[in-house]
């Protein structure tokens, strides 16, 4: 991975990439004014920061387009450089057009993500910030969004700089005393840094466990809808998404693999997951339907165990309910052809959670509302930060075992090289996050998930 060097110009369709009314053509590099200006019908090489200008493109006596042109200086723009956005009519010719022309003048094509990579080079963003741009971006619901913002702004990588600040401290004291090892001096005190190290190690732990509100916020809330053959899981699933997307049929066990869409309610994601029937004797082919079955109930959110109202019992139900895989996912008992036995929901009241609904009849109304508090309970479990990215859960955890490793050595007396080595093995993975890292394979892995302008 290549930094930015002097009149290295990028350039990029950076919105609008089909047929729209306007595009943006952006372009970032030292010298990326005067190149605009050579081709511009009005001057931009003395054109200030925060500046507009309308004019037209030219391609020696032929007309381009006619634009509007965004000027910012360095050091106050997004990648930190001198930058300009072209504002063009949307044709794929004229923005064709307009990308050749700036190609042949001295630019080149940006890489994915390369102006946020500069961003990050030039110190506006940190690594975590820049990842939070292209979730921003790729951000399909309320919730998704509000988790990219509040990394975008900051308050995450706070708390990390926070914490890996103060385990840099300690170790520049225990460092400070290897100094003096011949005169036996103790310069961190080890209850203090005992103390120090439980409270880091418990908020990197409660991190982790933030991540599996966090990711389902992120990816979509996973969602399994689980129950007997013919129970109508099938029939739900299309009347949720409201076209028909799964087969439907009367012969029990038709769904044999999972089928999974997505779908928005009020603004939230949720990922919906049809299984296989769960009953016992079933074929080879079947059998291995259930068993994917149980994996995606172990990893849900939120299961649907739908029944036949008219041909279950209140105590069959929670014999079926206690027969589930193990999970932490919420059990929505799910009764279903409610239309056709009203006479039997009474039964049920004291099912906690019992939603009646009539999936061949789209009356939803109750499972709906029931769905809708789980977002809400997603974003209000642990604390306010959650972590969304894998590559940091991978981070946290390893900080976390070095800080355990830490906090043993201090109850067994280790020696204070082999403290430090631990505790800066932690500051290591924790300032990984946020970009305190040399490893340019692991800035090209992120970078090269965004999209081209970007």
């Amino acid at each position: 991975m290549q930094t930015s060097a002097a009149n290295d110009i990028i350039a990029a369709l950076s919105t609008a990439q089909g047929q729209a009314a306007l595009s943006v053509v952006r372009m970032s590099g030292a010298g990326c004014v005067e190149l605009l200006d050579t081709c511009f019908s009005r001057d931009l090489a003395n054109a200030q920061g925060y500046s507009l200008h309308f004019g037209r493109i030219m391609n020696g006596e032929e007309l381009v387009d006619e634009v509007v042109v965004s000027v910012f200086r360095n050091p106050h723009s997004y990648t930190g450089e001198d930058l300009v956005e072209i504002s063009c009519h949307g044709s794929p010719y004229i923005v064709s057009e307009l990308l050749e022309l700036l190609f042949r003048k001295g630019a080149r094509p940006a890489r994915e993500g390369e102006f946020t990579l500069r961003a990050f080079l030039a110190g506006k963003l940190d690594l975590s910030q820049a990842e939070a741009v292209a979730d921003l971006i790729a951000s399909e619901s309320r919730n998704q969004h509000k988790l990219a913002l509040q990394q975008l702004r900051g308050g995450y990588s706070k708390e990390l700089q926070s914490l890996r600040q103060a385990l840099i401290d300690y170790v520049a004291l225990i460092e400070l005393e290897l100094d003096f090892g011949e005169e036996d001096v103790e310069f961190a005190d080890r209850d203090g840094l005992t103390k120090l190290l439980r409270s880091i190690h418990g908020r990197v732990q409660e991190l982790c466990a933030s991540f599996r509100s966090g990711n389902a916020i992120r990816q979509g809330i996973p969602v399994v809808i689980a129950g007997k053959p013919n129970a109508g899981k099938s029939t739900l699933l299309n009347a949720l998404l409201q076209e028909e997307r799964a087969i439907v049929s009367d012969i029990a066990g038709t769904t044999r693999d999972t089928i999974e869409e997505r779908f928005v309610l009020n603004g939230s994601v949720f990922r919906l997951i049809d299984t296989a029937g769960l009953r016992e004797g079933a074929d080879l082919i079947e059998a291995l339907g259930i068993e994917r079955s149980h994996a995606q109930i172990r990893q849900a959110a939120v299961v649907l165990y739908l029944f036949d109202i008219g041909q279950t019992t209140p105590e069959r139900l929670q014999e079926e309910l206690a027969a589930l895989p193990d999970s932490e996912a919420w059990v929505i008992p799910v009764g279903n052809k409610c239309d056709r036995y009203p006479e039997a929901m009474d039964g049920f009241a004291g099912v906690r959670d019992f939603t009646p609904v009539s999936a061949a009849r789209i009356e939803l109304s109750n499972l709906l509302a029931q769905l809708a508090q789980v977002p809400a309970a997603q974003m209000a479990s642990g604390n306010s930060l959650m972590v969304t990215n894998v590559r940091h859960l991978h981070a946290l955890q390893s900080g976390g075992e070095a800080l355990a490793a830490a906090l043993d050595g201090l109850e067994s007396g280790l020696s204070g090289e082999l403290l430090a080595f631990h505790l800066r093995v932690a500051i290591r993975e924790i300032g990984s996050i946020t970009g305190i890292i040399d490893n340019e394979e692991v800035l090209g892995s992120i970078f090269s998930r965004f999209c081209i302008g970007k």
